[in-house]
């Protein structure tokens, strides 16, 4: 018998042997009919694997992000059988899920053309009405290589792997995979083609050119149809195009890829959020301090991250030492800490810092401002006894939710626990683990658990927020570590005397700013709420001659602290009033002869609503309140 516990801490014994969609059937005939997968003590496997020890495990749908993946990935596989079936000449490459679907790379004399997705379609079609299953099989490099002896791209993966090496079989059709799978082909209900593209085996340009085809597949017609509603509606939404019909921010071939230029009305919005991150910081005692950012190799390898992180880092050799831009800035909090002795009087001590960090993204993951190279963080490092975590817990639980109540976000609560690769004594993230779970349910915050997610350092909470459309991004982020203060060899006096070694919270609520920039264009759809607007009040002259009062209302509404442009092109007041609304102001202000006698503006929304006449001194006035209030 083994003890099979669920994720909600309940359990059940089966026979040995038992697989998940047995359980899965015990449980319900529904989710046994979701089911995608099985994860079995933090590991995804088929829903057929034998499972012959006792084990946490938990059933995967599509519902779940890794359950997408799988089925995702699982889609993929079709796609490369009906492309072999339809043109058995061609050379697979790798197939992998992507954040929204799947693509598979193919190398083929001749390329793609649009009527070739349609005949893919119909074929990949006809193989899931056949129902085929996904059959597993675990194979040695010998038998790998005589598989896929005409296949260079499948001999080069096999030969990395050397031994674990499985295939999949679906019909007669055989690729290379670690897996897993769905049970089989007549899951995957509806699929859509999306696109073609060129690509390099592994992203090397040096390598063999490729043919990329894009998909989208889901378990039923209809959240295929609402998923291309949303598509639709996300394209009117998306922050790139928006980024530049407003002036917001810009790329640059001359840059490092996904390194953003923030333009005049992008820095007004990035410099409100500073403002009004620098505020609370205020209220809650935070020191803000400015670091650098290249640091010599012995730090990345005292924090640990030349060994868990490299590969994520921009490294380069300055005359005969190793350097790295920095990824994340508690390296550098912790040398901050250092310069001083402490005691336990100062504890917490919170350091804030928006410095310029650098990650080594894939250029095929970059995308606008949420998914960058370069960005800066609300972030911010806390040194704190161990007996302070559940107050400093719950002092932060309420930062995120006023945070984001002011941009009416809802959110949701995940712990990532320990990954395999980890830094540390099991026993100290096992109590860091509790600690953070043990606040969540403290505070009345419900949450999911995240096997494996963890930090190599320690374990976190992170939030991810809803966008307009449902769609989550993960911004805000509650890591508690033990680890890295003894790196460093962190201490504090405490109150008998004696040495200790303090805990350490990296935290940050917005998480990347350009990200959360990303975010908000896309929730507010570029009509941001007043007090983040760059195009707060545009004045309208209707004729040269009215110029100098439009400047000199200008000039009083921005003594206010008031963004204000005024529109002097020789243009129609219609064809002004429709810019300005496409430019999406807040205020349009019309001036003429009778405002100027009357020292007044004639006002309308971007909503075109006309609220007439007012004297422009109490118009800053109301606006000012409006901004302060932040209900604009």
């Amino acid at each position: 018998m083994v003890k099979i516990t669920y994720p909600d801490g309940s359990f059940g014994e089966f026979d040995s042997g038992v697989c998940g969609i047995g359980i899965a059937k015990k449980i319900g005939e529904k989710l046994a009919r979701d089911a995608v997968a099985v994860k079995v003590n933090g590991v995804a496997v088929d829903l057929f694997a034998p499972i012959t020890v006792d084990a946490k495990i938990q059933i995967l749908t599509f519902r779940d992000k890794e359950g997408k993946e799988i089925f995702w990935h699982s889609s993929a596989h079709v796609l490369a059988m009906a492309v072999r079936e339809l043109w058995p000449d061609v050379k697979l490459a790798v197939g992998p899920s992507i954040e929204n679907g799947f693509y598979y790379d193919f190398e083929k004399k001749a390329p793609f053309v649009p009527e070739d997705l349609e005949k893919i379609e119909a074929k990949i079609s006809e193989i899931v009405k056949k129902d085929l299953p996904f059959v597993r099989k675990e194979v040695s490099l010998e038998e790998a290589e005589g598989l896929f002896k005409d296949n260079k791209f499948k001999l080069e993966l096999a030969g990395e792997l050397k031994e674990g090496i499985s295939v999949y079989s679906v019909g007669g059709f055989v690729d290379l995979c670690r897996g897993p799978h769905v049970v089989s082909t007549g899951k995957i209900k509806a699929v859509k083609l999306t696109k073609v593209s060129s690509s390099y085996w592994r992203g090397d340009s040096s390598k063999e050119s490729l043919q990329r085809v894009y998909g989208i597949s889901f378990p039923d017609r209809k959240e295929l149809k609402d998923y291309f509603k949303l598509i639709e509606e996300a394209e009117k939404r998306d922050h790139k195009r928006i980024g530049r019909e407003l002036e917001i921010f810009m790329l640059h071939e001359f840059a490092l890829p996904g390194s953003p230029f923030f333009l005049p009305k992008g820095a007004a919005v990035y410099n409100e959020l500073l403002k009004f991150v620098r505020a609370e910081y205020a209220k809650s005692g935070y020191q803000e301090v400015i670091t650098p950012l290249i640091y010599k190799k012995k730090l990345w390898e005292t924090s640990g991250h030349w060994e868990h992180y490299k590969d994520n880092m921009f490294c380069m050799k300055i005359g005969d030492e190793e350097y790295s831009l920095k990824p994340m800035n508690c390296p550098s909090h912790c040398l901050v800490y250092q310069n001083k002795v402490h005691s336990y009087k100062e504890l917490p001590l919170r350091i804030a810092d928006f410095a310029c960090l650098h990650r080594n993204e894939l250029g095929g993951v970059l995308g606008g401002i949420t998914r960058v190279t370069k960005f800066s963080q609300d972030d911010a490092h806390i040194f704190l006894a161990e007996e302070q975590i559940p107050d400093e817990i719950a002092r932060l639980l309420k930062m995120v939710n006023d945070f984001y109540k002011v941009f009416n976000f809802e959110y949701s609560a995940k712990v990532s626990t320990r990954p395999e690769k980890f830094m540390g004594d099991i026993a100290v993230w096992n109590r860091a683990e509790e600690s953070l779970k043990n606040a969540l349910e403290q505070n009345g915050v419900k949450f999911t658990i995240s096997d494996g997610e963890g930090a190599f350092y320690g374990p976190k909470i992170d939030f991810d927020i809803k966008d307009a459309l449902g769609r989550p991004w993960q911004c805000a982020t509650i890591q508690l570590d033990f680890q890295l203060p003894l790196r460093f060899g962190l201490s504090y006096e405490g109150r008998d005397g004696r040495k200790h070694t303090p805990v350490m919270i990296h935290r940050a609520i917005f998480g990347s700013l350009e990200r959360f920039m990303g975010v908000i264009t896309e929730y507010y759809a570029g009509r941001f709420p007043l007090w983040l607007n760059p195009n707060q009040v545009v004045i309208l002259p209707v004729a040269d001659r009215f110029s100098d009062y439009a400047d000199e209302v200008a000039k009083a509404l921005s003594g206010r602290g008031i963004r204000v442009d005024v529109d002097g092109r020789t243009e129609t007041i219609a064809r002004k009033v429709r810019d300005a609304e496409l430019q999406k102001y807040n205020y349009i202000l019309v001036v003429g002869e009778q405002e100027i006698g009357d020292k007044t503006v004639t006002v309308r929304t971007r909503d075109n609503k006309i609220e007439g006449e007012i004297k422009y001194a109490d118009f800053a006035e109301r606006v000012v309140k409006e901004i302060e209030s932040k209900l604009g």
